[in-house]
């Protein structure tokens, strides 16, 4: 890292005003770049593209990053980025009239648009659905051992319909699902909420559990989307009571529902979809690490939240090297006012660098900001102050998109499904998280693609080097995520 910091640089001025992104020209002989900036005065715009060479800096700060493109530098290959598809999203999203409903879904998910091409779903109710909570065979609390009253109900149907549309729009998207409770009646305590005494499955209700999950693969297959894959507990570490639909399972027990109930009977089904471990933070790699080795045969990945009091991505890496054959996957941070707007982008960089194959967000939709500070649609217990990538004006029929949705898709709109990560170094941020940070790819097409993030209140300079032997530099914006793709 070669660096020259002046921090009390203020924004440049005189850069031409954003305009919006363009298409990107694929096999384009020369430089792009497009950023978005925290003000949003840029909005994923076109502006003055890297030049070959050590450019001009003039008195700016400077920085240096360097990047390995030739395949000694290949890491994983990138199976998309996105959100969840909430109960809130569906709800939000079929409250918008049908053109305004038919342009967003195009815009997140089209190459032209922010080209989303991994999604996470809640299976039934999560924290932001609304109330009241509800399972696939909840029979009025009582025990439905055939699992003869198993139905997915109006919401359950929306999700599936709703997913099965914008697989229509985009084949290739990869879809997963996570419940956040099995039906009361499976549990110990025999509630879906409000008590964390006891709130853990009962052994008895093992096999209705795994079969539970048979249903709702062939319940969505038969409304016209595959699931690709499920984790079969969202946070199970995270045991709460009150309103919020919550189910505590511990490693162990996760392990041997996996290897001796779920993953037989998926395989009896004849599903193919995947199971991907734990679904929580990176304070606990021992949690996965005791699933993959009970279960391993069943588990293709591990998926990741980005709530850990001291994160570190880094717990990524050393995972990766002790099961090189297991995808990884960031599935779940939240977005709202109260974080800062380099959520989406810090929360994707960090897990790139650290082999994750894809990162999400949490909801893609919320409503917008009400007068008491809340969103949702949200059940009691859940996360009021939750804020979508893009928000719905119910009374005015029309969406917006926040900080966190253009942060995210500088990443996703330039790094295509099937892109390899390359090795690189340089990226270095002081405390307080001011500095620089950086991931780049080998595309399908050829080209590459390098992502910067700039949390520094000033612009800086900026020379890459490649191991091919190429250099590139150019100006990044204070406060922005800045995209290059090199040819």
């Amino acid at each position: 890292m070669s660096v020259k910091i002046f921090p009390a640089l203020a924004l440049l001025v005189g850069h031409a005003l954003a305009v919006p992104s363009p298409s990107i020209k694929i096999g384009r002989a020369s430089a792009q770049a497009f950023a978005s900036t925290s003000d949003l005065a840029y909005k994923l715009s076109a502006v003055d593209a890297p030049v070959s060479g050590a450019g001009n800096p003039g008195s700016a700060s400077q920085w240096s990053l360097r990047i390995d493109d030739t395949t000694a530098g290949y890491k994983q290959t990138i199976t998309g980025f996105g959100g969840s598809v909430t109960d809130a999203t569906v709800t939000v999203i079929n409250a918008l009239p049908s053109d305004q409903r038919s342009q967003l879904l195009r815009e997140l998910l089209a190459s032209d648009g922010a080209n989303f091409s991994l999604l996470r779903h809640t299976i039934a109710a999560s924290d932001l659905s609304g109330p009241p909570a509800y399972t696939y065979d909840d029979n009025s609390n009582n025990a439905d051992p055939n699992l003869d009253n198993f139905d997915l109900g109006d919401r359950g149907e929306a999700m599936a319909e709703l997913l099965t549309e914008m697989k229509g729009i985009r084949s290739d998207i990869t879809i997963f699902g996570s419940p956040w409770s099995a039906p009361g009646w499976m549990k110990q305590n025999r509630v879906l909420t409000g008590d964390a005494t006891d709130n853990w499955l009962d052994s008895q209700y093992y096999s209705q559990y795994a079969q539970y999950f048979v249903k709702y693969l062939q319940a969505y297959e038969g409304l016209g989307v595959t699931i690709d894959a499920i984790t079969i507990q969202n946070e199970p570490l995270n045991n709460q009571g009150n309103g919020h639909v919550t189910m505590y399972q511990s490693a162990d027990e996760a392990t041997m529902v996996t290897q001796d109930y779920i993953g037989p009977a998926l395989r009896a089904a004849n599903l193919n979809t995947q199971i991907w471990a734990y679904d929580h933070n990176t304070d606990t790699p021992s949690y996965p690490q005791e699933v993959i080795d009970g279960a391993g045969e069943y588990v293709g990945a591990t998926a990741w939240h980005c709530y850990a009091s001291d994160l570190n991505w880094t717990v990524l890496s050393d995972f990766h090297n002790a099961n090189p054959d297991k995808s990884q996957y960031m599935t779940e941070c939240w977005t709202s006012p109260q974080t800062s707007w380099y959520q989406s982008s810090r929360n994707t960089i960090g897990p790139l660098q650290n082999w994750a194959e894809g990162s999400l967000m949490w909801t893609l939709g919320t409503w917008t900001e009400a007068s008491d500070g809340t969103f949702g649609p949200y059940i009691e217990g859940g996360c009021s102050t939750c804020r979508g990538l893009f928000i719905v004006d119910q009374n005015a029929g029309t969406y917006e998109y926040t900080v966190d949705y253009y942060m995210l898709a500088q990443f996703s709109k330039y790094i295509p499904k099937g892109a390899t990560i390359l090795s690189g170094s340089g990226s270095y941020s002081y405390d307080g998280y001011s500095g620089i940070q950086s991931v780049a790819s080998k595309n399908p097409d050829g080209t590459r693609t390098v992502v910067v993030e700039n949390t520094f209140g000033n612009d800086i300079y900026l020379t890459l080097n490649t191991t091919g032997g190429e250099q590139w530099s150019g100006n990044l914006l204070a406060n922005s995520v800045t995209t290059w793709i090199l040819p």
